[in-house]
């Protein structure tokens, strides 16, 4: 396994600040069609294919200052209009990056970068 690193098994979880996480949980649940499988006043977690998407109201301020991860989609096009029409504003198109690889981000009702990729070097249903 040429590629796996001995320290990092692979991405797990990223926390969005949430500091209204009611109407951020809500916001989520909408835009991903999937309820939480944790949801506390404190913290709340969605699995998005095995992978954790989680709303933190303590988590300082996120936004675009702040790393961005990108989340597997099957079709970006389809994943951005349903982003936008859930209330997302625009902050990168889809783009082609090379080797059939796309990607785009917008910006959550709270400020956090939401990217989403479609890489057709890895199958998007799965983690490996």
């Amino acid at each position: 396994m040429a590629n796996q690193s001995p320290f990092f098994i692979g991405l797990r979880t990223v926390i969005y600040a949430a500091p209204d996480i009611t109407r951020a949980k809500q916001w989520y649940q909408d835009a991903l069609g999937i309820q939480p499988y944790f949801d506390e006043p404190y913290y709340v977690g969605f699995n998005v294919g095995g992978f954790e998407l989680g709303l933190d109201p303590n988590a300082g301020t996120g936004g675009a200052g702040g790393a961005t991860a990108y989340w597997a989609v099957n079709n970006a096009d389809e994943a951005l209009e349903r982003l936008l029409g859930s209330g997302a504003t625009m902050s990168n198109p889809v783009s082609d990056v090379g080797g059939g690889i796309r990607v785009a981000t917008v910006m959550d009702p709270f400020g956090n970068r939401l990217g989403i990729i479609e890489n057709p070097h890895f199958d998007a249903t799965t983690s490996k």
